[in-house]
């Protein structure tokens, strides 16, 4: 299983399958075809079934070069595995942002 970003309209945005060492080069590569041009969007991350160090270090990147073009991103259905990997790499930040702006 590969991982995939679609849209369900306007600004909302999913990822689903793997985000892991195996699926992270080739998606991060084509990042020119799926990366969004909207000025805020949210993006989904319920749909993913596992990630790993790649996987979030990968989803750092993308936040880092969404807000480097000065689009806002808000982030929802984080992953229990991610969530993980975040306290453990010690980068609450990012997961505390991602729950605030859940409602959580």
């Amino acid at each position: 299983m590969s991982v995939e970003l679609t849209t369900s309209g306007g600004q909302h945005y999913h990822l689903s399958g793997r985000l892991d060492r195996d699926t992270v080069p080739a998606f991060w590569r084509q990042r020119s075809q799926w990366l969004p041009n909207d000025s805020a969007l949210s993006l989904d991350l319920s749909g993913l079934s596992r990630v790993d160090s790649a996987g979030m270090a990968m989803l750092l990147h993308l936040d880092k070069a969404l807000k480097e073009k000065g689009q806002a991103v808000r982030y929802s259905g984080m992953p229990e595995q991610l969530k993980l990997l975040l306290t453990l790499s010690n980068i609450e930040a990012f997961f505390d942002d991602a729950e605030h702006q859940e409602g959580v």
